[in-house]
């Protein structure tokens, strides 16, 4: 089996260029990646619910969950739409919550201190001053939940704007 979280990052990077239809938080794809939360889908900011539908694919994927010792991938999965709750979902299920400046590798997941959320595409060395990750709702601009057309995009950001990386 490949590296599974190649397979999860493979997944995130597969979404880029996904964007909005029909309005600010809505469209097709929209409402999938929102339907992997516990929220019934709607007009609401959806970075978290697209790293929770990027987890949920990444589960399918024979040989993923068995290869994390995940037993039951429905019941361990994240389902929140908050950026913020990734955290405490990680400290519940034992996952490594990592600071700021920690040695980041791809597929870990890094929450934003501005209440967003993403999936790190590639290795960052401790002390580096940027990463590389994959985001929902986004813009070329890199700002959150706006309504010049949001999308998945692939971004460089700076260290400074991370709350904590979580190691999956």
């Amino acid at each position: 089996m490949h590296d599974s979280k190649s397979i999860l990052v493979g997944i995130a990077e597969g979404e880029v260029g996904t964007r909005e239809q029909g309005g600010n938080n809505r469209g097709g794809r929209v409402v999938v990646y929102q339907a992997a939360t516990w929220l019934k889908p709607d007009a609401w900011p959806w970075c978290a619910a697209f790293v929770c539908w990027c987890i949920k694919e990444w589960l399918k994927v024979p040989g993923v969950a068995e290869h994390n010792n995940i037993s039951d991938p429905e019941k361990w999965r994240p389902k929140t739409a908050g950026a913020f709750d990734f955290i405490r979902w990680a400290k519940e299920k034992g996952l490594r919550v990592l600071g700021e400046n920690a040695e980041v590798e791809a597929g870990d997941i890094v929450v934003f201190d501005f209440s967003h959320i993403g999936i790190v595409t590639d290795d960052a060395k401790a002390g580096s001053n940027t990463i590389e990750c994959v985001e929902g709702n986004t813009n070329g601009k890199g700002l959150r939940d706006s309504t010049s057309g949001d999308g998945v995009w692939q971004k460089t950001r700076a260290r400074s704007l991370v709350r904590n990386f979580i190691r999956i």
